[in-house]
Parts: C-alpha cells; structure tokens; sequence
C-alpha cells in the first residue's frame, strides 16, 4: 500500500495539541490563519502523496550507483526533486530576505513529517539543506549569505552536513580535517569524513558542504573547532559556477535501509586542499553547527513520526483485506491491540514533535523572557523529540511486520523497507543515548530546574481537566496518567539531585528517564487533543480521539512506574563490574 498523508489528523495536532491555535490567538504568527495552515498542508500532503511516495519502493531497490566520483539518483528523483523546490517547499520557513516565505517552523515540521512518510530517503535530503540555511542565516557574513542563500533557499542547490571522521563520531573534538588561512581570506581545507547523507548526487548542479575543520594554532578539542562553507563547485563573481573545488566522494555506503539516499565518504585535499569560507568565528564552529545539528534532531524526530505513520497505513490495510478462519484478522483482539499500539504512539510522537516545532516559533518571534523560555522549553523537549519518536518509528515498524506476519517479512509487501529505513533514526543526528545524556545533564537543570518543572505543572493541569470532566469513555485515562507524571517528577527531583552529587548514577538511568518523560507528555497531549476534539465536537472524530487517548494511558503509559524505577534504582547493576576481565 502507497502512502496517503493524513492531513486532517496532522491539522489537528499541530493546531490542537502542539500549540498553535493558542499561538495564532495570540498574535505570534502575524497575519497567518488556520485556513492558510490547512492549505498548505493540504498541497504538502497531495506531493507527497502522489509525487513522492510512489518513487519510495524505487528508491529503495535501484539505491544510488556510484561511478567515476559520482552517484546517479533513483528514476524520478530528480524530476519530483526539481518539482518540489519549484513548488517553493524547500523555502517555506526560510528568510524572506532571501527568497524564503518565513512561515512557522511549526507548519514546515509537519509538511517534513509527510516528505519522509511519503519517502524517508528522499526527505532527508532537504532537511539537510533547510538546516544549512539556518546556519548560514544566523552565523554567516553578508557576502556568504549573498551569494549562497537564495540558491539553498530556492533548493537550486543543497547542502550537506559534514562532521564524522572515521576516528571522530560523537567525540567531535577529536577531529583531525584542517584548515589553513590563505591571503585572500579563504581557507584550505583537507581531511576525510564519513557518513555523509547527500555528500553527492546528481539532483542539483551545485553542492554546499558545512564542514567542521580545525585550524592550526586552535586549542584542543571542541574548543578549537571551526566551520567553513566548502562549495563542490566555486562561484563566480557573477554569481555562474566556476572550477570544480578540491572536494569529491570517494565512496557511498551499503546500508541496511533509506538505500535512495547517497550515504558518503567525501575526501577535501586531493590536489593540494578544497577552498573554504570561514562561517561564524575561528574556533567557534561547534556552536555555529548546532544552529543546524538542532534543527536537524528535531527533524530526524519527525522521520521516526512519518516511518511510524507510514507503517502503521501499511499494516491498519493488510489487516482489513487479509482473512484468517472467515474473519479479516482486523477483528482479532491481539491485532488490534498492536494496530492502536501503533496509532496511538505514532500520535503521542508526532504531538511531542510539533510542541517542539511551536517553542520554536516562540523563541524566535517572542522578545526578552518570554523568548529565552520559549528556547529553553524547545531545548528541553528536542532531546525527547528526536529519541523518543525515532525509537517509536522503529517499534512501529516491526509491529508493522508483526501484524503482516510471514508477508511482512518478505520485501513484497514494503513492511520489511519500513523497518530498514527507521532503524537508522536512533542512530545519526546524535544517537539516543547521546540525547538522553543531553537531556538529564544539561536540559534538565536549566534556570536551576525551572523549566522542567513548569513543564510538569502543564502536564498536571491536563491531567487535572482529563478528571474534571468525569466521562466515562475515558476510563482510566485520568488515574493512569497522574500516576506517569508523579513518576516523571519524582524521578526529575531525583535527576536534578543527582547529577550533581553522582554523575554516573544519572547518566546510568537516562535513556529509561526520557522514555518515562516521552510516555507522560505523550500521553497527556493526545488527552488534551481529545478535550479539544470533544469541545469542537463530531467533525473532530472525538470519539475516536478519547478511544486512543485512552488506549495510550491504560496500555502504554502504564510502562512509567517501571521506567522510573529503572532511572532512579538501577544504577548500580549498570555500573556493576560485569564487563571487567
């Protein structure tokens, strides 16, 4: 079964559980309205339907040849590619100044969720070039941003993100790639990286690489860090391509999954060094690349939500159609729990996801307190975003399979490709270790805990409408989710304690934390979603809404006093000496 956007169901979290609709009566978003909103998401979800999620199973069995340095995209790629960008999609959220339409971060987060449900592999790709426009927009000079931004704006050109070496992963600051100052003010950049997603392709005739380089006199470490803009090819004065840079792919990845997206090894310096623009301050790259790296986590969150959606399509169908002893085995209570099981999370995630994408929009378009809140509410729940909605995707995915049973596990169906394509969500960007660690040592503790805290007293205030309104078809929606966010705050006092006093006993009960923080904020937005539903009325689906509000509370978050065991209780047996020899 081919993708159909579900375009309503995302219209309604984004405006209902994530925010927006309160961000809209407030003025945040100028003149924007929520006929505009439907629009837009109406045309992104017809693309992505018809245009790029037929190319999907294509993608994933032509791959990307590589030859003579160059790869050659999947039949139909490059069309549907240069019918996106002329469509505007690439620039949606981007600067006006240079040719962007500057709408919500929070309304191009929901037209990504629907390029990766429609084809993961073909989605990344523009995240990649939206992030380095982000980057260039803040950190950039004026000639830079002059000469590159409309085109990465406009999508005539892409952008890559280049920061793992073979000895460099997630230590960053153990990079070796160099840079030399030139008398021009440009930079001579040599060195190798790996796992570069679009490093090369043949979708655009030019290629803008944002490299992470050390210079020769800059101190140890991350401290010592910058980053270049390196151009596959170089630019004339007039603005027309000029010699090819010092920069090509050595080599592409075989991967397991997202096989329609060019994975590369990319060499600077073969013929004596790539020409380099330096981006921000010398030794100031790292915080210059987390402009793009946060936007980039938030958006590979996102992925883990279209994966999710996608499968759970795929399999809610093979149930209806397929038969078992005279019944469509959709009427079998084990299938149906793995079928809610599956649109209940994908939901919960895609709400976290999209509350991400609407603090955002506050931070930048808020003033004094109010914005530095709204960036420390975005910093606290893109970890959770990102971690929690990629390991969704993969559990979808493979229930996905499950429901297919032996057709599932057969390439046939495309349940199998479903969860090849997630699988790597929890490991780039940042792996979900990586964000759980980021989450309880550096999140958790911002304004001495203020934040966190605040955003528990909203969790509480949902629980408390969700028992106020004493409706019976809720069930035990409103005791279950107390119980998770008393698990939450307990199990944060404790983080904040601790990772002050004991370091490792924190980070030893990080990832079961952020799956607890996942669960209750899930949990209690899809609650707030069926408040919303029910206020509305019948053309909202509300009965639906409760009926999945509720699966999610007696099902799935019932996992929290667990979870919070496990964060506050298993230190020890992590740290045991149990791999000692």
């Amino acid at each position: 079964m081919t993708y159909q956007a579900p375009v309503e169901d995302i219209a309604f979290t984004l405006k209902h559980a994530a925010g927006m609709g309160d961000a809209l009566a407030q003025g945040l978003y100028g003149d924007l309205d929520a006929d505009l909103i439907d629009a837009v998401l109406g045309e992104a979800g017809k693309f992505a339907s018809d245009v790029i999620a037929p190319l999907n199973q294509i993608g994933d069995k032509h791959g990307t040849p590589f030859k003579d340095g160059a790869v050659t995209m999947p039949p139909g790629w490059k069309e549907a590619y240069t019918s996106w960008a002329a469509a505007g999609w690439n620039g949606l959220a981007a600067p006006e100044a240079f040719g962007g339409q500057a709408l919500p971060h929070a309304l191009n987060a929901a037209c990504t969720e629907m390029w990766n449900a429609a084809s993961m592999a073909f989605g990344i790709g523009p995240v990649l070039t939206m992030g380095a426009v982000e980057a260039l927009a803040v950190h950039g000079s004026d000639d830079l941003k002059r000469i590159y931004l409309p085109k990465l704006v406009s999508g005539a050109w892409t952008g890559s993100m280049q920061l793992t070496e073979p000895q460099a992963g997630s230590d960053v600051g153990a990079l070796r790639t160099k840079a030399e100052r030139q008398g021009d003010g440009s930079y001579r950049i040599t060195g190798q990286k790996i796992f570069i997603t679009y490093g090369e392709h043949d979708l655009t005739d030019n290629i803008v690489h944002l490299v992470l380089a050390r210079l020769p006199d800059a101190p140890p470490g991350t401290r010592g860090i910058s980053l270049f803009l390196v151009p596959k090819f170089l630019v004339n004065a007039d603005g027309s391509l000029g010699a090819r840079n010092d920069a090509r792919c050595h080599s592409i990845e075989h991967k397991l999954g997202i096989h329609g997206s060019p994975t590369c090894t990319m060499v600077f310096g073969d013929d004596g060094g790539a020409t380099g623009y330096l981006i921000g301050e010398e030794n100031r790259g790292l915080a210059c690349m987390f402009t793009m790296m946060n936007l980039a986590r938030l958006s590979v969150g996102l992925q883990g939500v279209a994966i999710a959606e996608r499968a759970t399509q795929a399999a809610l169908a093979y149930a209806r159609e397929r038969k078992q002893m005279g019944h469509a085995i959709v009427d079998y209570p084990d299938v149906k729990r793995m079928l809610l099981t599956m649109r209940a999370q994908t939901r919960a995630a895609r709400a976290i996801c999209y509350a991400t994408a609407v603090a955002i929009d506050r931070s930048h378009r808020l003033q004094g307190d109010d914005a530095k809140h709204a960036h420390e509410r975005a910093s606290l729940l893109t970890p959770v975003a990102k971690a929690f909605s990629t390991d969704t995707g993969v559990e979808i995915a493979s229930l996905g399979v499950q429901v297919h049973g032996g057709m599932g596990y057969v390439e046939e169906t495309g349940a199998a490709q479903h969860l090849r394509d997630a699988r790597i969500a929890p490991i780039y960007e940042g792996t979900n270790g990586i964000q759980a660690i980021d989450l309880v040592t550096r999140k958790l503790p911002q304004s001495d805990g203020a934040t966190v805290n605040g955003t528990i007293k909203e969790l509480r205030a949902i629980v408390g409408k969700v028992q106020a309104a004493n409706d019976p078809a809720f069930g035990a929606t409103g005791a279950r989710l107390l119980e998770a966010v008393d698990a939450l705050d307990r199990a944060t006092q404790w983080m904040l304690t601790h990772i002050k006093s004991d370091e490792n006993a924190a980070l030893a009960g990080a990832t079961p934390y952020l799956r607890l923080f996942g669960l209750a904020a899930g949990g209690c937005m899809l609650a707030d979603e069926a408040l919303a539903a029910q206020r509305i009325g019948e053309a909202a689906d509300a009965a639906g809404r409760v009926s999945l509000a509720r699966f999610f509370a007696e099902h799935c978050v019932t996992a929290a006093s667990g979870l919070e065991r496990s964060a506050t209780e298993g230190a020890e047996s992590v740290n045991s000496k149990a791999f000692e020899s």
